[in-house]
């Protein structure tokens, strides 16, 4: 059985006690685990698989709470370094009246930019691991090169490469950067999620046939193109499945596509997945890995935060049967 890395960034969110507020005039928040690798590294550990995240924070306390929560999510932290110099990254978030929200991030840098390649273990990695990472920690930095050496291990290693570019552009200098470097690393992945607010913005494309179709190059094998409430579609080369989200009362939408793509990638670690296998597994189960990261995204909504708002795997499957 493989097991699930995430690499990236894990930080804390503070989410407002009020809603429908602007940042500014937020007067409290309480603070919750966050980052989205660590988000999905989150879920697959809830469901009840093996998941390990890779990271750095800073000796201080936020990153004591980010490892002591992580642990109690039943993720593997040993690959989480520490360090003096810098610290954890912060993320203050402003919520809509519908559960849609707006992010003021604080790193310049944060520790997990500092994660070198040498701090990267191939051997880390067999056959049938699937690496996640994400398009924050892509920044120009000694992290964006232990992400390359990490996709590289693991596609030596016979394991899977999972692409969420989950795009936050106050992050980067400009939106250009941001879109250069999700196409620099979108052909090492074998699995690309995209959601319709970033399908136009990564691809340059009006027309979403066409801008779908350009997701495949270099290794891609499939993309999931999540719709919010409206569900997802899944995308081979020569076939498209769709399938249906589920009607929740939102609360908080953070999260929200990490828990979808935290399901999704579970069930392809129980279905023993693998770049020989991955289109055949996913075409012949289709219907049922969607179901479920359709029902754990939908679910994820009804609480606060990310990590601490996951839905355990049999409210999952009730939400299913119902």
């Amino acid at each position: 059985m493989g097991k699930l890395f995430s690499i990236g960034e894990v930080l804390i969110d503070f989410i407002p006690l009020q809603k429908g507020v602007a940042l500014k005039d937020v007067l409290a928040f309480e603070r919750a685990p966050g980052g989205a690798p660590a988000n999905v590294a989150a879920a697959v550990a809830k469901y009840g698989q093996e998941a390990a995240m890779i990271s750095k924070l800073g000796n201080d306390a936020f990153g004591d709470f980010l490892v002591e929560k992580l642990d109690v999510a039943g993720v593997e932290t040993e690959k989480i370094y520490r360090t003096d110099d810098a610290n954890t990254a912060l993320a203050f978030v402003s919520l809509k009246e519908n559960g849609e929200r707006d992010f003021s991030f604080y790193r310049n840098p944060s520790a997990d930019l500092l994660l070198s390649e040498e701090e990267i273990e191939p051997s880390w990695f067999q056959a049938g691991d699937i690496l996640h990472f994400c398009s924050v920690d892509l920044v120009e930095s000694p992290m964006k090169q232990a992400h390359k050496k990490a996709i590289a291990a693991v596609s030596a290693a016979g394991g899977l490469v999972s692409f969420d570019p989950n795009v936050r552009l106050p992050l980067w200098g400009n939106p250009e950067d941001c879109r250069k470097a999700i196409l620099e690393f979108l052909p090492a992945a074998d699995i690309v999620k995209v959601s319709d607010e970033e399908l136009n913005f990564i691809t340059g494309l009006q027309d979403e046939s066409d801008a779908i179709k350009s997701l495949f190059v270099g290794n891609v094998k499939a993309v999931v193109y999540t719709k919010g409430p409206a569900g997802a579609d899944l995308i081979l080369r020569n076939q498209t499945f769709e399938s249906s989200g589920y009607a929740v009362e939102a609360v908080d939408t953070t999260g929200a596509g990490d828990a979808f793509i935290g399901g999704f990638l579970y069930q392809l670690l129980e279905l023993l997945a693998n770049p020989e296998n991955i289109e055949e597994v996913l075409r012949n189960h289709q219907a049922s890995i969607l179901q479920f990261a359709n029902a754990s995204g939908a679910l994820t909504t009804t609480g606060k935060g990310a990590i601490s708002a996951l839905p355990n795997k049999s409210a999952v499957e009730e939400l299913i049967g119902s």
